[in-house]
């Protein structure tokens, strides 16, 4: 094996990385909305699949924004400290979400 390190691969296994969570993401959030309206709408459960709906959208945005800077440059700069602490404010509060649909 060449020892050089190839800089294209880090930030390619990022984007996929984001993408994947994106995804996983995205049926949390349709699970989330079929678990609160499963035998007739309460408002509690729209009110909670609501704001399932609205922490993926923020989750979406973070991810869509990261990758784009993965593919604008040969080195990306690193990703910022608020936009690392809002992508794991979506996780767990979507999370928190999930547990009071399924309790």
């Amino acid at each position: 094996m060449n020892g050089e390190r190839d800089p294209g691969l880090q930030p390619e296994r990022t984007r996929l990385a984001w993408r994947r969570t994106t995804l996983s993401s995205t049926v949390a959030a349709v699970l989330a909305v079929k678990t609160a309206l499963h035998g007739g709408a309460s408002a509690e459960g729209i009110a909670v699949g609501a704001l399932c709906c609205a922490l993926w959208l923020a989750f979406l945005f973070l991810a869509r924004h990261r990758v784009r800077v993965l593919a604008a440059t040969a080195t990306p700069r690193a990703l910022p400290a608020r936009h690392a602490t809002a992508a794991v404010l979506c996780a767990v509060a979507m999370a928190v979400c999930a547990a009071v649909l399924v309790v």
